[in-house]
């Protein structure tokens, strides 16, 4: 193997990939952990995107759920101070009180969203950019503010802890571990791929939702309520963006700072494109995008041995920073034009007149 090492160019590559291989045990919770956002804001698009309505704006819905999510549970714990929690995943008063909060405040934003889109029939591109927008000045602005007399912490969820006799099993051990000892809103997404996937393709809702996202007047005509499904689609698609916001500030961390999405919800957008706007495929776009957030922590602390490893430490810590968004550049380019979106998607639609 060694000797293989040593061949121009290609032996760096399979080091590469033998280093990354024997080390994956340790990034695959680093890798599905930074995939839970952006995973949560596929699903949002999803819901959206199948009925036939754009949604830029789910990075302004994850941000907006993230502030909300803090300050709620913040001034809950100010009032019914908990301590620490005998209930599985931590769990506390402020902390689902916070969870309930940024969840109705992503539904709110996707009502307006939906307002916009499917009765004013404004532009859905401008629509979600407003919010983007909006969301982001309005939450800086109030985070400056609240900084000058931060209230307390109410903590955050915690990871379910699985017996060794489960991690420790040969090869697929560390794989349960990294999808099933996490905290609940991780849980959450992983069983809610599962179910969006089944009900696509098996439920009456999942059935109804592509007729209309794909030939939204043919729908009408079979009794299709094309309107009520996609207000009703977008809506529940804030439920996803407000798991995926309060993930940053109430499971993966506890404390919300200006901006923290950092642009997820547009990776968010770009797995859903890579995964052909389906649950699943999504889902593994995401890993694919979140992978790169593993491979930089792997090498800042446990770069491989030789001149590889000199290579990859001596690269800028930015260039891992810009990854995800170069990595999300290089797949669409390669996707675009392969993956049909559905065919009325970002198209208003308008009820024809009926004859008196």
């Amino acid at each position: 193997m060694e000797q293989l090492f040593d061949i121009p160019v290609i032996g760096w590559l399979i080091q590469f990939v033998v280093y990354l291989l024997g080390h994956l045990p340790v990034i695959a919770p680093i890798i599905v952990a930074s995939a839970v956002p952006i995973v949560l804001g596929a699903l949002c698009g999803f819901m959206n995107e199948r009925s036939g309505v754009v949604n830029i704006g789910i990075e302004g819905m994850m941000l907006t759920a993230a502030f909300v999510a803090w300050w709620v549970a913040s001034i809950v714990y100010g009032i019914i101070p908990s301590s620490s929690s005998s209930l599985p995943f931590g769990i506390t008063i402020p902390l689902l009180a916070g969870l309930a909060a940024a969840i109705l405040a992503a539904c709110l934003v996707s009502a307006v969203h939906a307002w916009l889109s499917i009765t004013v029939r404004a532009d859905q591109i401008i629509s979600g950019t407003i919010i983007n927008l909006f969301a982001l000045g309005i939450t800086g602005y109030l985070n400056r503010l609240i900084s000058e007399n931060p209230p307390a912490s109410a903590g955050s969820f915690k990871s379910i802890g699985l017996p060794s006799s489960i991690t420790d099993l040969p090869v697929v051990g560390w794989l349960i571990d990294s999808f099933i000892a996490v905290g609940p809103i991780a849980l959450t997404m992983l069983i809610s791929v599962i179910g969006l996937q089944v009900l696509l393709h098996r439920s009456r809702w999942g059935l109804r939702t592509k007729a209309v996202g794909e030939h939204p007047k043919a729908a009408e005509t079979v009794g299709i309520d094309v309107i009520k499904l996609r207000y009703r689609n977008v809506i529940l698609g804030g439920i996803f963006a407000g798991l995926a916001g309060a993930y940053f500030s109430i499971e993966f961390g506890n404390e919300f700072q200006a901006n923290m999405t950092n642009g997820r919800g547009y990776i968010a957008l770009a797995a859903l494109i890579f995964g052909r706007w389906t649950p699943i495929g999504a889902f593994g776009g995401a890993l694919l995008f979140a992978s790169s957030v593993g491979l930089e922590r792997l090498i800042l602390f446990a770069p491989p041995e030789g001149e590889l490893g000199e290579f990859l430490s001596g690269i800028p810590i930015a260039f891992y920073e810009a990854l995800p968004f170069i990595i999300t550049i290089v797949i669409l380019a390669g996707v675009v034009g392969r993956s049909i979106p559905p065919a009325a998607d970002g198209k208003p639609y308008e009820r024809e007149s009926r004859a008196a």
